[in-house]
C-alpha cells in the first residue's frame, strides 16, 4: 500500500477551520469594496495575518510544517479568489499583523469573528471594525512600509504619507531621499523622539529645516557645467517636486523679486510663504563656494521683508541660502545662534542611506551626551 505523506493529505481540521475562517474574511471585505477599498482590504490582510499567527501558536512549531500550511492555504484562496494571496503576500500580511498588533484592541478583532450563526453580519461587522482604527494608507503602502526596518523610522513615514496624502510614488522618492535622516539631523534628542511619534511638527523655523536638499528630479548632471540661472529655472520647471522636497506648508510667490532701497535694485531668487509659520522664506541660490558677501545679502534681504513687506501679525522673515558647499564655521561666526538666516546645501544625486544613518547615529550620541 502506497504511504500518502502529511503534505499531500487532506488538511487537518484546524487547517480546514483556518481556511475558513479566512474565507469569510474575504467575502465580507468584498461585500463592502463599495464604502472603502483600501481601508477594507488593509484590515482584512490585518486579520488574515492574525489568524495565521494564532493557527501557528496553536499548532506545530517546526518550520517546515508553517511552509507548508501557508503554501496549502495560498493554494486554496488563489483558486476561489483569484491572485492576491501567494506564499509571499500571505506572510507580508503576517508581518504587518505582528508590527501591527499593538494598536488594535481585542475588541475591535472580535467583529471580524465570523463563527457559526454570524456569517450575516460579516460584512457589517467588517466596516464597524474598520471604523474603529484609522489605518489611512493604501495595502500598497503598507508593503513599502514593511521593508523599512527601524520601527522609529517606519512609524515616521506611515505619519507623513498619511498626513501629506504622498502616493505610494512620493513615499519611496522621501524614503530614498533620507528624509527621516535629514529632518532628524537638525533635531535635539526630544525632537528626534517626536519624529517617531508625531511626524515632522512644524512650530519655529528650525522645524523646516533639513539638509542637504535633494533635487535629483531637476535632470542636471553633478559633473556638468550649469549657473544660477539654470538652477533658478529647474526650480521653476519643477516647482511642485521643489515645494515637496521644502516641506509642510510652503506656497510659491515670486521670482526674482525686486525690490528697490536708497535708489538701488535688489532682487531675491525665491521668495515663498509658509502658511503654518505664516511667515515669508527667502531663498537665494549659490553654485559657488559660500561667501561673507552671500550671507550679508541675505541678511539685507530678510532685513528689509522683515521692516517693509510682512504685516504685524506675522512672524519674522526667513532667509535660507542654497548653496553647493556651505562653510559651517563662516555662517556660525556671521550670525548668532538665534538667526533666522541658514546656509543649506543642496544636491541631485539620492544621498548615500548608509552615510546618513551613521551620521545620524553620531548625532544622537552627541546629544544624548
Amino acid at each position: 500500500m502506497k504511504k500518502v505523506s502529511r503534505t499531500a493529505s487532506a488538511a487537518p481540521d484546524a487547517e480546514l477551520a483556518l481556511y475558513s475562517s479566512i474565507r469569510s474574511l474575504v467575502l465580507s471585505a468584498r461585500s463592502t469594496v463599495a464604502r472603502g477599498v483600501d481601508l477594507v482590504q488593509v484590515r482584512t490582510n490585518f486579520e488574515i495575518g492574525r489568524h495565521v499567527v494564532a493557527h501557528e501558536q496553536q499548532g506545530e512549531s517546526r518550520a517546515e510544517y508553517g511552509k507548508e500550511v501557508l503554501k496549502r492555504l495560498a493554494e486554496r484562496l488563489t483558486v476561489e479568489f483569484g491572485s492576491g494571496f501567494s506564499v509571499t503576500n500571505l506572510k507580508l500580511m503576517r508581518q504587518f499583523y505582528l508590527l501591527n498588533a499593538h494598536r488594535i484592541s481585542q475588541t475591535a478583532s472580535d467583529l471580524f469573528e465570523t463563527s457559526k450563526g454570524r456569517i450575516g453580519q460579516a460584512a457589517s461587522d467588517l466596516l464597524a471594525a474598520v471604523e474603529k482604527r484609522p489605518f489611512s494608507l493604501s495595502w500598497s503602502h503598507y508593503v513599502f512600509l514593511l521593508g523599512i526596518k527601524k520601527a522609529d523610522e517606519r512609524d515616521f513615514y506611515e505619519i507623513e504619507a498619511a498626513s501629506q496624502n504622498w502616493t505610494v510614488r512620493e513615499l519611496k522618492r522621501q524614503f530614498d531621499s533620507g528624509l527621516y535622516e535629514r529632518l532628524a539631523l537638525s533635531r535635539d534628542k526630544d525632537g528626534i523622539r517626536q519624529l517617531a511619534q508625531q511626524g515632522q511638527i512644524v512650530s519655529r523655523p528650525q522645524d523646516l529645516l533639513k539638509e542637504p536638499l535633494v533635487l535629483e528630479f531637476f535632470g542636471l548632471s553633478e559633473q556638468a557645467r550649469y549657473s544660477e540661472s539654470d538652477l533658478e529655472g529647474a526650480i521653476i520647471s519643477q516647482i511642485e517636486h521643489f515645494l515637496l522636497e521644502l516641506g509642510k506648508g510652503f506656497l510659491f510667490e515670486a521670482r526674482q523679486k525686486r525690490f528697490t532701497f536708497d535708489g538701488d535694485h535688489f532682487f531675491v531668487d525665491l521668495v515663498f510663504y509658509n502658511r503654518l509659520l505664516r511667515c515669508y522664506v527667502l531663498i537665494d541660490l549659490k553654485i559657488g563656494k559660500l561667501t561673507h558677501q552671500d550671507l550679508g545679502q541675505m541678511q539685507m534681504y530678510v532685513n528689509y521683508f522683515d521692516r517693509y513687506v510682512k504685516t504685524d501679525t506675522e512672524s519674522a522673515t526667513i532667509g535660507i541660502v542654497l548653496c553647493k558647499k556651505k562653510h559651517e564655521a563662516l555662517v556660525e561666526i556671521t550670525f548668532p545662534k538665534d538667526a533666522n538666516i541658514h546656509a543649506r546645501e543642496y544636491q541631485l544625486y539620492f544621498p548615500s542611506k548608509e552615510e546618513l544613518q551613521q551620521k545620524l547615529a553620531e548625532w544622537a550620541a552627541k546629544v544624548a551626551g
